[in-house]
């Protein structure tokens, strides 16, 4: 049985997390950090990570940005391995996160969905055959109206997945209003779409000539983003020190 600490246990991620784990018999978590403490748990919360001295095999963090180094330093501390998935990170906190690695096991994704980094690398494998043949690369994000940023972490993650698989330096195209003129050969654009509560929708278009691929991925709540933290924390116990993605962990769970 493996043993996690949630931090960031009474967000709203924290505790779909928790409820998968319930019902996993493969992992269990045996504490949960948040400075808020009036929600009821199975397992002792700690308002501080510092304060937790509970036994664990690998850290999930889906908490905010301040609390990230804190949290870093305890893993590295403890030598815990730890999945990050909160977001918002400065220049300074990122460069610590690799920095942490050379300590202890680090999974950090742009998105934690199974299915968003299977797609990244279908992909690459779509675009090394349509791009040259002359395709052109859109692609359409849909959030609900209350994320603020724009172009999505996926989306961009998306884009870099496709210029990965060209060796292309260019930059993606966003807002076409702002820069009227012709597209590039192997420009990528995006476009946002923000309401409701769509929880998130990615939708990449290979125009041809008289002919369009599309592949699209669609969450329908916040589970699947759960389910892959938890599926991270499964495959990053245990792990020596270094920089892990989710393409690690599919390529595990294939048996690659």
């Amino acid at each position: 049985m493996i043993r996690m600490i949630m931090h960031g246990c009474n967000g709203k991620m924290g505790q779909v997390i928790s409820g998968i784990c319930r019902e996993d018999s493969e992992i269990e978590i045996v504490a949960g950090v948040d400075p808020y403490t009036g929600l009821e748990n199975d397992y002792p919360v700690f308002a501080n990570i510092a304060e937790c001295q509970v036994e664990a095999d690998v850290v999930v963090d889906f908490a905010a940005a301040p609390a990230v180094d804190g949290m870093l330093d305890y893993c590295v501390a403890h030598k815990l391995p730890v999945v990050l998935c909160t977001t918002g990170l400065s220049e300074q906190q990122l460069a610590k996160v690799e920095e942490t690695a050379k300590q202890t096991a680090v999974l950090k994704s742009a998105n934690m969905s199974l299915g968003i980094n299977l797609l990244l690398d279908m992909l690459k494998q779509a675009a090394k055959t349509l791009a040259p043949a002359g395709f052109d690369m859109e692609i359409v994000e849909k959030h609900h109206n209350q994320k603020v940023d724009a172009p999505s972490g996926t989306a961009l993650a998306l884009a870099d997945s496709l210029n990965e698989a060209l060796d292309n330096a260019y930059a993606y195209q966003y807002d076409r209003t702002q820069d009227r003129k012709k597209r590039e050969k192997y420009e990528i654009g995006i476009q946002a779409v923000r309401g409701g509560s769509i929880v998130g929708e990615h939708e990449i278009i290979f125009a041809g000539t008289d002919e369009v691929i599309e592949y699209k991925h669609t969450a329908y709540s916040k589970a699947v983003f759960a389910k892959g933290a938890v599926e991270a924390a499964k495959f990053l116990a245990g792990k020596p020190a270094g920089r892990y993605e989710m393409r690690d962990v599919i390529a595990a769970s294939s048996g690659k």
